[in-house]
């Protein structure tokens, strides 16, 4: 698999694990009665997994735009088997004013 579809792949599932964490957080600290509401309606189980899969797409889509924006300007995939983003650099632009 090349990769940045094991990149993504990766980042992905990392967002939708964190989603996972947060929707049973949500449901575990009953916030805004959520657990309440899920144990007392009849379709309490699939507002639960619809919840999850919509923050799932949402946190999965933020991690990966995430882990893109932080990525490396070389053309490779990095070396070594722990191989760490590197920090962030400004780069300067020039812009021309019009009148």
């Amino acid at each position: 698999m090349p990769f940045l579809v094991r990149f993504l792949l990766r980042h992905a599932a990392i967002g939708i694990a964190v989603a996972a964490l947060f929707v049973a957080l949500l449901v575990a600290f009953d916030v805004a009665h959520l657990a309440s509401l899920f144990a007392q309606s009849p379709d309490g189980l699939l507002a639960l997994g619809v919840l999850t899969v919509a923050l799932g797409i949402t946190f999965g889509s933020v991690q990966m735009g995430f882990a893109v924006m932080l990525m490396d300007d070389e053309d490779g995939p990095p070396s070594g088997r722990r191989a760490r983003l590197t920090r962030l650099v400004p780069k300067l632009a020039r812009v021309h004013a019009r009148r």
